[in-house]
């Protein structure tokens, strides 16, 4: 053999060993064409939600902006509720939300003497307070709260920018826990939009803002953690809360929980006493739906089946027969009820209503309820393997609204009572028993009723009125002339002296407007 063909035999046999080697040497790195179980593994990669979250990573927001512009329609809320013959609930159980929430912010003040008049032998008042939070939703001043932060109160005060405005309870719905509330503003007013709570996602920012312990204006921020919670502190059948992560105080109910588009989805209304970061709002669409009949009744009328429903789930669905597990379970029907008129039995499955698919208990209730008392509603139920439809009038849905708030104005009557103060010329005994030199003049309060407009101005037994609208004042006779001579709807300034135990008088200035 040449010289040259040996070359050539020598230059093809390390080619062919060094494509030897490195099919080799793929195959055992892994490097070779994929397989079909290569190929499996490949397509399931569009099922990898880790890969499906970082294609939407979105950086943070700043709040700022929205703080600032929905600012102006958030409001403070004072309630006061003034009892006769003892505190406020005592004997009536424990509130479910302080069972569930802890003790609400309500501050129980008992007036000085024997009772709340002064007088022996007459019941005695006690007046407890409540703070919270709302939101105008009107430019005409409707304000928008929860039902427990104005539940029972005798008075009623919406404060908004630096002042102090009476409101008028439009209509409450304890069973949703929304009040509606009206204020008198003289001028229009910034109000926030209601969005649609349905449209918000898990993971959604929120914001809410209100005055959590009397921190006025605080915002938090965080995301929805979950929507349709029923945690059972009111009717389990309206019950249907968005949970946030966003931090809910004692004094943030009845304020907004608030979208990136300033829109308020819900109402913050309840936190868990036990846990941090769980916090639970009304969604708006359930304001929504109830606030025509608030503002035009002042209570909400539901249409009644009078049944007891769950939602199915895969067995229950495979056990009735069923493709999916949409539908609502009958579990009970309550004697003497529409439902039963209409011949409902416990173990149907209503399917529709109306001809509207019920894919959850909640379908089914919200429209049972929007169509109101004596309407007639059709209902598809599936019964024995088949679908018979049922015909049902329905009625008031009972024990709602049995407690409404109510605001209440100044007693009237002759005189000056509307004051809600007792007082008498000062006496040497008087000065000895409170303290009060000799060179102070005035009338010396003996009593002030916790309805009085006064009493939230600490004006006390023992407070010596020595000027009004920088009159002096030197006797009764001095004290009434003046405050029955001014005109209704004026201010009457009262400047008033209180004195220490060591003698030291403290002066300041009580403002009380004429009804």
């Amino acid at each position: 053999m040449s010289t040259s063909s040996k070359r050539n035999l020598a230059t093809f046999l390390l080619v062919l060993g060094a494509v030897v080697f490195g099919m080799v040497l793929a195959g055992g790195l892994q490097l070779t064409v994929p397989g079909s179980a290569d190929q499996d593994r490949a397509a399931n990669v569009s099922l990898s939600a880790t890969r499906m979250a970082s294609e939407h990573l979105t950086t943070l927001p700043s709040f700022a902006d929205l703080a600032q512009a929905v600012d102006p329609a958030v409001v403070s809320i004072q309630a006061a509720t003034i009892e006769k013959g003892g505190r406020r609930g005592q004997g009536q159980g424990q509130d479910p939300f302080e069972f569930f929430f802890g003790p609400r912010n309500r501050r129980p003040q008992q007036p000085d003497g024997e009772d709340g008049t002064g007088q022996p032998g007459q019941p005695e008042e006690f007046r407890s307070d409540a703070g919270g939070s709302g939101f105008v939703i009107s430019p005409d001043g409707l304000v928008v709260t929860n039902f427990h932060v104005v539940e029972g109160a005798t008075s009623v005060k919406v404060h908004l920018g630096d002042r102090d405005y009476p409101a008028e309870v439009k209509g409450t719905d304890k069973a949703t826990d929304v009040a509606l509330l009206k204020i008198n503003a003289g001028q229009p007013l910034r109000y926030l939009e209601l969005g649609d709570s349905d449209a918000v996602r898990v993971g959604d920012w929120v914001m809410v803002v209100g005055n959590p312990l009397n921190l006025d204006k605080t915002v938090t921020t965080g995301v929805v953690s979950a929507k349709g919670r029923s945690i059972g502190i009111s009717d389990a059948s309206f019950e249907n809360f968005i949970q946030t992560d966003a931090a809910i105080n004692f004094g943030n109910s009845g304020g907004p929980l608030i979208n990136m588009q300033g829109q308020v989805v819900a109402i913050a209304t309840a936190i868990n006493w036990g846990a941090e970061n769980i916090g639970f709002a009304v969604p708006v669409n359930t304001v929504k739906e109830i606030l025509p009949q608030l503002r035009d009744k002042g209570r909400v009328s539901r249409g009644y089946l009078g049944i007891g429903i769950r939602n199915l789930d895969f067995t229950q669905a495979q056990a009735w027969g069923l493709p999916n597990t949409d539908g609502a379970l009958v579990q009970s029907v309550e004697d003497n009820t529409p439902a039963e008129e209409a011949g409902i039995e416990h173990g149907d499955v209503i399917l529709s209503v109306d001809g509207r698919k019920i894919k959850t208990t909640r379908d089914l209730i919200g429209y049972v309820s929007a169509k109101g008392p004596s309407a007639s509603v059709t209902l598809d139920v599936w019964r024995d393997g088949k679908t018979v439809q049922k015909q049902v009038k329905l009625r008031e849905r009972p024990g709602q609204n049995e407690e409404e708030a109510s605001s209440a104005r100044p007693e009237e009557g002759g005189g000056i009572e509307w004051l809600g103060i007792q007082y008498q010329d000062l006496t040497n005994t008087l000065r000895g028993a409170h303290g009060i030199p000799e060179d102070v003049q005035g009338v010396v309060v003996t009593n002030v009723t916790p309805t009085s407009p006064l009493y939230e101005q600490a004006l006390r037994p023992g407070s010596i009125i020595s000027e009004v609208n920088g009159r002096k004042v030197s006797s009764v006779a001095d004290f009434e002339k003046t405050i029955k001579s001014a005109k209704p709807g004026t201010y009457l300034r009262l400047y008033t002296v209180v004195f220490s135990q060591r003698g030291e008088p403290a002066p300041f200035f009580a403002v009380v407007q004429v009804p």
